[in-house]
């Protein structure tokens, strides 16, 4: 009997103790997302190793291995890596395949073609937002926004959409830091003034950059949510139209966002926290504003 209860309590502990991941496929992983993440898009093996915490044989091994299935590419002169073009078709394949662009395509068409704006459907990615849908108006300028084109979390009139509208802990994690984008350059940031701005985009539901990114270009942003309210992404429409414009195609997007955000399976009235841009003036200036 006492055999048998130190043979259950091993297999307790045993099983406890297990973890289903292989290291070789997860040191792979960081590889490839250590990639991803450089600014410069390329690096060598020695700053890739260091990055990764991995010994330099096993990630020269790593990177040839991607190199032979066209997921990562080296430049033999720089002795540099850089993602492969069959990455772009593993994306192309799961953007064809995700629900998300499919069910905002025709509001980013609606949008677009109302404002004669650039329209885009950004979908969160760990610290970055990664455009996966985009519709372009009438307008003269283009805007040369990529599908798969990262911005950061913190960036601009979508940062303080996002930010607004995420959870309070998770929120104080990125207004903490001492590189944010909400403004363009880090040293830009007024705290005060930030956060007056999330409030107000509780309220009203979308936040605004008036040129401060790029000159001669406005922003209007709006939170988009999924099942259980979750928060996925945003919806931003950018432009050359004018300031007195903002306030108007700013409800427009407002009004799109919570649509789109009821077909991902939101729910329709707890999309938003102070949900004061519901209330009053601003709701039949919603109403009035709807496209269909």
């Amino acid at each position: 009997m006492r055999h048998l209860v130190k043979e259950n309590k091993k297999s307790k502990n045993s099983k406890s103790s297990y973890h289903p991941v292989v290291p070789a496929v997860d040191q792979a992983c960081r590889v490839l997302l250590c990639l991803s993440k450089n600014s410069n898009h390329k690096m060598g093996l020695t700053e890739i190793c260091k990055e990764v915490a991995i010994h330099k044989s096993k990630g020269f091994s790593i990177l040839n291995t991607f190199s032979h299935f066209g997921l990562v590419e080296k430049d033999h002169q720089s002795k540099v890596y850089s993602l492969g073009p069959r990455l772009l078709t593993l994306s192309r394949h799961f953007l064809d395949h995700l629900r998300y662009p499919e069910v905002v395509s025709p509001f980013l068409q609606d949008l677009a073609t109302e404002t004669n704006g650039t329209a885009l459907f950004g979908l969160i990615d760990g610290e970055h937002v990664i455009v996966v849908g985009k519709n372009e108006g009438n307008q003269n300028i283009g805007f040369t926004v990529r599908l798969g084109h990262h911005f950061h979390i913190t960036l601009g009139a979508h940062g303080k959409s996002i930010m607004a509208f995420m959870p309070e802990a998770e929120r104080e994690k990125f207004l903490v830091k001492k590189r944010t984008f909400f403004y363009g350059d880090p040293s830009h940031l007024n705290g005060n003034r930030l956060r007056k701005e999330l409030a107000k985009c509780r309220e009203i539901g979308f936040a605004q950059d008036t040129g401060e990114i790029t000159p001669g270009v406005n922003v209007v942003s709006a939170p988009l949510f999924a099942q259980q309210d979750k928060l996925i992404g945003c919806l931003i429409l950018m432009g050359t139209f004018s300031k007195n414009k903002v306030h108007e195609y700013g409800l427009k997007v407002v009004t799109l966002a919570r649509q789109v955000s009821i077909k991902l399976g939101a729910e329709g009235e707890n999309l938003y926290q102070d949900k004061g841009m519901l209330a009053g003036k601003d709701r039949s200036l919603i109403h009035s504003s709807t496209i269909h």
